[in-house]
């Protein structure tokens, strides 16, 4: 990435940029419900496919539930479930967003993230800072399609009017990150918020 590059829009994860997460937060929690130790959880949870198939909305959160239910062995409500599943939001991250309320008077910003209905309500609800930090959030089970998906970025660059090669991407998972820039899109991997400012200071956005 240089500084000669004609960015349009910046677009962000929500998860792991914009509000810390923990996953193991949620295991802990199911552990209150299953025979087995945190550890056997831990192993066996997976972004499988019906992980996956729950971020494109192809199934609904009871159906997932009930995979979570058979692979994990709990004994737990839908309910009880619902909240291990949204423990894993710890806090917003505050110095990202407070440079993209002061990027935004000169570049419009965006979020992208792979998420699922039961984690949008909670999100949505607790972190009303960082959804206002947006002009829109793209979310993959409301577009049928996540990243790291060609189709996902390019639906994005259609609906905001922007260039693939105009809009740089902040994503703290590199498999995604990789699936942006095969798309033609610039992005950052980001592993704190110092690869941000670095990649906002480099197109001279400040």
């Amino acid at each position: 990435m240089t500084q000669s590059q004609n960015i349009t829009a910046l677009l962000f994860d929500l998860g792991g940029v914009i509000i810390d997460i923990d996953f193991t937060r949620a295991l802990q929690s199911w552990s209150n419900h299953s025979r087995l130790s945190i550890d056997e959880i831990e192993r066996r949870f997976k972004m499988d496919e019906a992980f996956q198939r729950h971020e494109r909305g192809e199934i609904e959160c009871r159906e997932y539930f009930t995979h979570l239910r058979l692979i994990l062995e709990l004994e737990a409500s839908d309910d009880e479930i619902a909240q291990g599943w949204n423990a894993i939001f710890v806090e917003e991250i505050t110095a990202t967003i407070d440079h993209i309320a002061a990027i935004r008077t000169e570049l419009p910003c965006y979020a992208f993230t792979n998420s699922n209905p039961t984690h949008q309500d909670f999100w949505m609800a607790a972190f009303p800072t960082a959804i206002d930090a947006f002009e829109q959030i793209f979310v993959s089970s409301e577009m049928g399609m996540r990243k790291p998906e060609r189709e996902a970025f390019e639906a994005i660059a259609a609906v905001t009017g922007n260039r693939l090669d105009e809009i740089l991407f902040f994503d703290d998972t590199e498999e995604n990150v990789v699936g942006a820039r095969v798309a033609g899109m610039p992005a950052v991997l980001v592993n704190s918020h110092a690869d941000i400012e670095q990649a906002l200071a480099e197109i001279d956005a400040f």
